[in-house]
């Protein structure tokens, strides 16, 4: 076995696919420094299953994927394959060749393969831990492992010598079996508390099932008693119904005769209603034509009063005497004289209107000229006083209203220039504020992406411990499963352990032994027990080649006096007749086996014409229509024409046992590949949750910090608001200064300005007394103005009102004198009006009076007519009032026969509800429907009875419902006197004694397990114990001989530091160089240092041989000498293992097959070349 081929692509600086092609012997790889020699090294390791980041020399397991240079893009995945020459056989697999691949993707995820097929790491792992490869890799040799192994603890070296024995997997059924060993403990544990608290609880559970059973009687006699009554009930109701439903009939009988009586009255109604109706034009007509003619005669009448009057009038009017009125020419005149005197009002007002305005003016101007002589006069007087007071006093006032006007100019300009430079601070700060908050709305904006960052990384990272919480517990399911389903599968092989002849056949070595019956057939799955009833004592024989075999395993028992043993011989194939067909549901049980060609023979024996049916009846059947056959059930019952057997078996077969050894197998390692997914999955969730939680804090972070951003921002914010506002009330206070400021200048000025002309006034004017006679005189100028205008005011008034009185009077006479000549022209036309009329009038009375006798005859003819229709529609309005009379009885006892069905139909409903009620209740509480419960338990039914005390049936009797309900009283009196009743207490009594049998058999069951797990663990204990032991002496052997070569004169050995205890003991290693007294290692030099560890990895190798080895510059450290002395075992090694060392010394290249110079370009890419140095020797 060596290593054949290294394939490396995407790792570490292999960016492009490179292939080193190994042979037996020593490899050298060689190339500068960065090169990527140990690269070739940790490809190695890797692909045999390396899972230490570091002991890759990087930080994480991603980092061994070509991470790109700056002219080369980074990869997204490393790849390596490893192929090994395997046709010694020494790597436990069937092929000459085996490659292992183990690829690496970016985000995470790894792959392995065998032979280009899927697997796992173990499958690597247990694979290459047969040929002393284990996970410590002590065959590989890195840069600074050699001072690593010298540093170890004790119990350190002690695991290199273990796994250069092949002790790993030793160890791994240990810890298999102490995981099994806990996980039985557990399971034990919990078991025995569980059985002591089903004891506690089944003595008062079978209490309660026992009052169940009683409440069981008493409820069925209440549920008997109530149903009886439920039925006479509903009975009753029933009846009640149809005794109803029978007076409804003759309801309703009454009512059709009413009804059809009623629409025969509204028939002769309708009739006499017509008549009447036809009588109506008639009647009017009559009556309109009577009211016509008097109607006419009154007017008639009324005609020939008024003739008669106009007549009298007539003759009366000539006798008047006219009226006479005003003249209307003297009116005219007196209208003439009126307009002129209007005329001339209107004159006078305009006249002394104008006077009026004249008298104003001259008073508005006497008063103007009396108040600028008072103001002269005064002002003459007051400089007259003031000059008086002193020129000197008027002067000081005069220089301090200049001053105080100075002063006021100075504090205006410097309140004004105050607030200005406020009105800039405020406008600055504005400003500012303005430009913060556009910045906290970008922070605004950038925290609520922050906040969706955070919670979308908090979602994310919720999601993912989740879902590893659920993966978690899935995988501790698994384990437990996993725990079970071996303990069961150990124990089940267990089952398949003889003790009987037949064991001691199959422990032999005797030839032709083939094995058992049970492991060599494959049973389809539900026919095990049918297969080893039908082939009986055979299922559990031993199955031999031939007769010869058969006879040699017997002398071999009778000679050892090992038991008896059943023997199946195996032969070739012999022709069967005709076997009968089968019906549907039924096989031949030879059809359902599945077993090795050397072997069929005797099975189709064991089974001709066996066939395999559901149950026991068809089996009958069966045998009865063929008796050449012989039946067997599923169960393991077999009937035959002349035989059958059968019953319960409490021991399986062994048919059955390996069957489900085979099961449990399966089922193991199922749960193996789940809980290595789940494991896998959770070692992935792991690292997404940690990143994800590192987001998180990142993000939360993030917000944090631009909290903080905010809070100050925000502070800022608020500080350039207070500024703004004090700045704009300073100003406005500034402002309200400078108006008061600039108010008290004007003031200032304006007082200055009069002082000033008072001091000139003083100063030119004499000191005489002024001179007021023209005041005086102008006064009273101003006094006269003012009653002229009030003169002319009070002429003005009394004018217009005299033109007031006198307008329109000229008019009204003139309309008078009109109304006059109308007026008399009208009566002398009314006059003969009235004469034409008086003549007219006589001759109407004469013609009226003509009239008037004929139209009294026709108003006779008349109302004769008029009476006589009203006489016969009188018989006929009294005819209709008979027929609506009736028609209101018969409406009346209609609407009572109406009532009285409505009545009675509510009752049926309200009786019908209650039956339904009825029948809902019993279906409630009895489950019964009211067809079944009349006929079951209606009043015509017997009432069955009680055993007596002797337990003899008694008559049933007939029903009486006093006795039904004394009855159902005494029976719920007798339910409440049980008291409280668990109704599935009979059921949870059953399940748990059969569960309190069930883990009975379960907890022996895991005693037995745990007594067979100690031993596995005491027989790995003592395997692991004679195996160390025997590579420990071999080991400390080989490190005497190897530290002698290597410091010739020198002293070292290998010492155990617990002796008495071999399966924990460590390795201290002791050393002294030659012509040194020291033992310690830290006091030897940096090389003999070296050599110490070369020494003792050395003496594994040779005391536990590896295919092959990998030195990463292990003689970097040594001088010429010391480096001969390493070559020569170099040599010695190259016998029996492939060396593959990576080196800077000449020597070693020398010694070397084959040379692999490594170099990397300036693309920062590893690239490999080959020289063969000697030929290739066989392997």
């Amino acid at each position: 076995m060596y290593l054949k081929r290294l394939t490396l692509k995407g790792f570490k600086s292999f960016a492009s696919a490179t292939t080193l092609e190994l042979e037996p012997g020593i490899t050298c790889i060689v190339g500068p420094n960065g090169s990527g020699k140990s690269n070739v090294v940790d490809a190695l390791a890797w692909v045999m299953g390396e899972q230490g980041a570091k002991s890759l020399r990087g930080g994480k397991m991603e980092d061994v994927i070509f991470a790109g240079t700056s002219g080369r893009a980074p990869l997204g995945r490393a790849e390596v394959s490893l192929t090994i020459d395997n046709t010694d056989g020494a790597l436990p697999i069937e092929y000459a060749e085996v490659t292992i691949s183990r690829t690496m993707f970016r985000n995470g995820g790894s792959e392995y393969a065998i032979n280009s097929q899927p697997c796992r790491l173990l499958d690597v792992q247990d694979l290459l831990s047969d040929s002393g490869i284990g996970r410590e890799m002590h065959v590989i040799v890195g840069q600074g492992q050699l001072d690593t192994i010298l540093r170890a603890t004790p119990e350190d070296r002690r695991g290199f010598i273990e796994e250069a024995a092949g002790v790993l997997k030793h160890r791994k059924r240990k810890e298999k079996a102490l995981r099994k060993l806990d996980s039985t403990q557990v399971n034990l544990d919990r078991l025995q508390d569980l059985l002591v608290e089903i004891r506690r609880q089944l003595k008062p559970l079978g209490r309660q099932a026992e009052v169940a059973r009683q409440a069981q009687t008493v409820q069925m006699d209440v549920r008997d008693a109530k149903a009886r009554i439920y039925a006479d009930d509903l009975v009753t109701a029933k009846t009640e119904l149809d005794k109803e439903l029978a007076d409804e009939g003759a309801l309703l009988a009454r009512r059709a005769e009413v009804e059809e009586t009623i629409t025969e009255g509204r028939e002769q109604e309708a009739v006499l209603e017509a008549a009447l109706r036809e009588d109506l034009p008639a009647l009017a007509a009559a009556q309109e034509t009577w009211f016509a003619l008097n109607s006419l005669r009154e007017r008639l009448r009324g005609t020939q009063s008024l003739a008669t009057e106009r007549v009298r009038n007539a003759a009366g009017s000539e006798d008047l005497e006219v009226r006479q009125g005003r003249d209307p020419e003297e009116l005219e005149a007196q209208a003439e004289v009126a307009r002129e005197q209007e005329e001339t009002a209107d004159a006078e007002v305009e006249e002394l209107r104008y006077s009026l305005e004249e008298a104003v003016e001259s008073r508005k101007a006497s008063e103007d000229a009396a108040a600028e002589e008072e103001r002269r006069v005064k002002g003459l007087e007051r400089a007259a006083a003031d000059r008086r007071e002193g020129l000197a006093r008027l002067t000081g006032q005069v220089n301090a209203l200049k001053s105080r006007a100075a002063a006021a100019d100075d504090e205006v300009g410097r309140l004004t220039a105050a607030r200005e430079e406020a009105l800039a601070r405020a406008e600055r700060a504005q400003r500012d504020f303005t430009a913060l908050e556009t910045k906290v709305a970008g922070l605004d904006a950038g925290e609520e992406g922050l906040d969706a960052e955070h919670e979308a990384a908090a979602a994310v990272l919720e999601d993912l411990e989740e879902r590893l919480a659920k993966l978690q517990a899935e995988a501790q399911q698994a384990d437990r499963d996993r725990s079970t389903l071996a303990a069961r599968k150990d124990a089940l092989e267990m089952g398949l352990n003889r003790k009987d002849g037949a064991g001691a056949l199959l422990g032999s070595d005797l030839p032709g032994v083939l094995g058992s019956v049970a492991s060599l057939l494959a049973v389809r799955s539900g026919y095990e027990a049918a297969v080893a009833a039908a082939l009986g004592s055979a299922s559990d024989a031993v199955v031999v080649s031939s007769s010869e075999e058969a006879i040699g395993a017997i002398e071999h028992l009778k000679t050892e006096d090992l038991g008896r043993a059943g023997l199946l011989l195996g032969g070739s194939p012999e022709e069967t007749g005709g076997w009968p067909a089968l019906p549907a549901g039924a096989a031949y049980a030879l059809d359902v086996v599945e077993c090795q060609a050397v072997l069929r023979p005797a099975v189709a024996r064991l089974l001709d014409k066996v066939a395999v049916v559901e149950d026991l009846a068809a089996a009958q059947t069966l045998v009865a229509a063929s008796p050449e056959i012989t039946a067997v059930t599923r169960e393991g019952d077999l009937i035959g024409a002349h035989f059958a057997s059968g019953g319960s078996s409490s021991v399986p077969s062994l048919i059955e046992v390996q069957a489900a050894v085979d099961e449990a197998t399966a089922q193991l390692a199922e749960a193996h590949a789940v809980s290595e997914r789940a494991t896998f999955e959770t070692s992935r969730l792991e690292s997404e949750r940690l990143a994800a939680q590192k987001r998180v804090d990142v993000a939360l972070a993030k917000l944090h910090e631009s909290d903080a951003t905010l809070a100050a921002v925000a502070e800022e914010l608020g500080q350039f608001g207070a500024q703004s506002r004090a700045a704009r009330g300073e100003a406005e206070r500034l402002l309200a200064a400078v108006t008061q400021a600039q108010e008290a200048r004007e003031n200032a000025v304006a007082g200055l300005a009069e002082l000033e002309e008072r001091l000139a006034m003083a100063e030119e004017d004499p000191e005489d007394e002024p001179d007021v006679s023209a005041r005086e005189e102008l006064a009273q100028a101003a006094r006269d103005a003012r009653q002229r205008e009030m003169d002319a005011r009070l002429a003005l008034r009394t004018s217009e009102e005299r033109a007031r009185a006198l307008a329109g009077r000229a008019d009204g006479l003139l309309r008078a004198a009109r109304q006059e000549r109308e007026q008399r022209a009208k009566a002398a036309a009314r006059r003969e009006q009235m004469r034409r009329e008086g003549e007219a009038a006589r001759a109407v009375g004469t013609a009226v009076a003509y009239a008037l006798d004929r139209l009294e005859v026709s108003v006779q003819q008349a109302a004769r007519a008029r009476t006589e229709i009203e006489e016969s529609r009188a018989g006929r309005e009294q005819a209709l009032r008979e027929c609506r009379s009736l028609l209101r009885n018969l409406g009346k006892e209609l609407e009572e026969l109406v009532n009285s069905v409505h009545r009675d139909e509510m009752a049926r409903a309200q009786q019908r509800m209650r039956i339904e009620q009825l029948e809902e209740r019993i279906l409630e509480e009895l489950g019964l429907d009211a067809e079944a419960i009349v006929k079951d338990y209606g009043p015509d039914q017997l009432v069955p009875q009680h055993p007596d005390e002797d337990g003899n049936e008694r008559e049933p009797i007939a029903y009486v419902r006093a006795e039904q309900a004394k009855r159902l009283k005494i029976a719920e009196k007798n339910l409440r006197a049980l008291g409280k009743v668990n109704p599935l207490a009979l059921e949870e009594f059953a399940a748990m004694e059969e569960r309190h049998k069930f883990l009975t058999e379960q907890l022996e069951d895991l005693k037995q397990t745990r007594k067979d797990l100690l031993d596995i663990v005491k027989e790995v204990d003592n395997r692991v114990e004679q195996v160390f032991t025997e590579a420990w002496e071999d080991v400390r052997v080989a490190f005497d001989h190897v530290f002698a070569r290597l410091f010739p004169g020198g002293e070292g050995r290998l010492v155990l530091t617990d002796p008495e205890n071999m399966l924990t003991t460590g390795i201290e290693v002791e050393a002294r160089p030659p012509g040194k007294k020291v033992k310690r290692l830290s006091l030897l030099s940096g090389g003999e240092r070296s050599l110490v560890a070369v020494a003792f990895l050395v003496s594994l190798f040779k005391a536990r041989p590896s295919p092959f080895y990998i030195l990463d510059e292990v003689e970097a450290a040594l001088d010429d000498t010391n480096l001969g002395r390493l070559l020569e075992i170099y040599e010695e090694l190259r016998e029996n293992s492939q060396l593959m060392v990576i080196t800077h010394q000449k020597r070693t290249m020398e010694v070397g097959d084959a040379l692999y110079g490594v170099t990397m370009r300036g693309d920062g890419v590893t690239t490999v070349i080959s020289q063969r140095l000697r030929d290739a020797q066989p392997a």
